[in-house]
């Protein structure tokens, strides 16, 4: 191999030496950006141990069974039958379902419910003292008839608005009836 040769593939060489093993990219600049950090004041302290005993509900089932209700008009607040009390505290919504049977034969056909009232005090003393029923919760069974002496309602589903609801009942045939209210709490 001559000499001129021998060069000319060195230079060649060399080239692609430095195209394979030069750094590739685009260097934009070598200067430091200032940075500042703000830090804000911590909005909620936690102090001692944070435990979470069990799984997180998501539902729950509350059943009022076997109440007895004898004929009562609904526009009959005095009258209504007291349920119980039904804490939906923590809950969005709840899905109500009312089943039932009547004691005897109906001559009388008419429906069966239930109301919940929030059980807040100025929402009771309009209850109370006028007979104002505000932000109920209703289910009913509206075919109650001598067919069957068995009943049921749709399920409404209702969002949530307060704590604590009393739960009453009304019953428009001419004969008592025991009723089983559920009330499913859920997301």
């Amino acid at each position: 191999m001559t000499r001129s040769r021998f060069a000319a593939f060195a230079l060649i060489a060399a080239v692609a030496a430095l195209i394979v093993l030069a750094p590739s990219g685009r260097i934009a600049s070598q200067a430091f950006d200032q940075v500042f950090v703000t830090n804000f004041p911590n909005p909620q302290t936690i102090e001692g141990a944070v435990d979470i005993a069990g799984p997180i509900l998501q539902s729950r089932m509350v059943a009022y069974r076997q109440l007895t209700v004898p004929p009562v008009d609904p526009a009959d607040t005095t009258r209504l039958v007291d349920g119980g009390r039904l804490i939906s505290d923590g809950f969005p919504a709840v899905v109500l379902s009312l089943h039932g049977e009547v004691k005897g034969s109906v001559q009388k056909p008419g429906s069966v419910g239930a109301m919940l009232v929030p059980d807040e005090p100025a929402i009771q003393d309009a209850f109370n003292q006028v007979g104002l029923v505000h932000f109920a919760l209703r289910v009913t069974a509206p075919h109650v008839s001598p067919g069957t002496p068995f009943f049921a309602s749709d399920q409404p589903r209702y969002t949530i608005g307060f704590q604590q609801y009393k739960v009453l009942l009304f019953n428009t045939t001419d004969k008592t009836v025991t009723v089983d209210l559920y009330a499913y709490l859920t997301d």
